[in-house]
């Protein structure tokens, strides 16, 4: 089912009785998510994503905009009858009944001709309780579950009407982090196997780009970039993204760029041929740095952290905007991370240079190989 948002905004009263701002949750959102696709609403606490997907399901309504389920305006509709599936990041579960109950409680609700005999609700929780692999738990109750296997009791519940779109509100912030890998890698594989449109929402971006068909980052209530996962990670618009994606984070250095040469420091640290002379910030990505002894870029070296088949450089320069800098290169390749300052060339398509001032994306042209091809 193809959900469109056309212009979607979201306005909440201000808590301050003697100031009349409202508060925008959401600002203009205005996407398609295509039919069977998962797509990540991705950004920090208090961004929007929570308020987008309740606008989705029909929970709040929107200030202006509408939303549409195929053809079908939904703007309108209870949550009810939009043919959505809800998984909370508490998992709602009712603690007095069984799992095979919990299941079959969407179907109970239903009315008239679309109520399925007491048969077929048996047949369906099982189908969907095989889905999420616990049809051998149909008679415990949540009190007697692990985490895990509630948050999957929550999935079976939310896909046993096989609705017309899932949606999933930080499902795994409540799991250790083995689980959270597993369930995620769970909720891809059952989204694949039905088909069905899914919107999920979290602040962990590792779990969006590792599953996500699509993202959506967002911060402030204004989407800043929809592609798929590498892509914004590879080409960000502006310096949130950049910042926003990506472990251990991208470096952020005070950099200016004078006649097709960008300077860290005092040193001419790239060539970027096409991009205009301005003040930028450079953004480097770990992985783009290559240790060589006559390298353009020099920093202070502070420690090397082993990481098996990678090593950690682990430095520092005074135009950088945090203390530390990490530059991750092949442990092969280790010669040179010794004494009190190492040599970086950079590579080119892990450089990104954003306007001073209004933090957008500035292109350049570079070249993209053979350095971008250095491991």
């Amino acid at each position: 089912m193809k959900v469109v948002l056309q212009h979607l905004t979201k306005k909440f009263p201000s808590r301050n009785r003697k100031v009349n701002d409202e508060v925008i949750a959401v600002n203009d959102f205005d996407f398609e998510i295509p039919d069977g696709k998962l797509i990540g609403l991705l950004g920090p606490s208090g961004c929007g994503k929570s308020t987008c997907l309740n606008l989705i399901s029909g929970l709040l309504t929107p200030t202006s905009g509408r939303i549409l389920f195929g053809d079908d305006d939904v703007t309108d509709l209870p949550p009810e009858n939009r043919g959505v599936g809800l998984v909370f990041q508490n998992y709602a579960l009712y603690p007095h009944l069984t799992v095979r109950q919990n299941i079959q409680f969407p179907l109970q609700n239903l009315k008239g001709a679309d109520r399925p005999s007491r048969e077929e609700m048996d047949r369906r929780a099982l189908e969907a309780a095989k889905l999420v692999q616990i049809e051998g738990l149909m008679d415990r109750k949540p009190g007697e579950m692990s985490g895990g296997q509630q948050q999957r009791v929550a999935i079976a519940r939310a896909v046993v009407k096989m609705p017309r779109v899932l949606l999933l509100d930080e499902p795994l912030s409540n799991l250790d982090a083995r689980l959270r890998l597993q369930t995620r890698e769970e909720i891809r594989r059952i989204q694949r196997e039905t088909g069905i449109t899914t919107v999920f929402v979290t602040h962990d971006q590792e779990e969006a780009m590792s599953i996500s068909d699509m993202i959506v980052v967002m911060k402030d209530g204004v989407v800043h970039q929809i592609d798929q996962p590498q892509n914004v990670y590879d080409d960000p618009v502006d310096l949130f993204v950049a910042k926003f994606l990506g472990t251990p984070p991208i470096n952020v250095f005070e950099g200016a760029v004078r006649g097709g040469r960008l300077y860290i420091g005092d040193e001419d640290v790239l060539d970027v041929p096409g991009a205009d002379d301005r003040a930028v910030w450079v953004g480097i990505r770990p992985e783009g740095f290559v240790l060589k002894p006559d390298g353009r870029f020099t920093c202070g070296l502070d420690r090397v952290e082993v990481m098996g088949r990678d090593i950690s450089v682990v430095c520092h320069h005074p135009a950088a905007t945090a203390d530390q800098i990490r530059a991750i290169i092949s442990a092969e390749n280790r010669a040179g991370a010794t004494g009190q300052a190492v040599r970086f060339d950079l590579k080119p398509r892990k450089v990104h240079l954003f306007d001073r001032e209004s933090e957008a994306r500035v292109p350049f042209d570079g070249p993209r190989a053979p350095m971008d091809e250095v491991k």
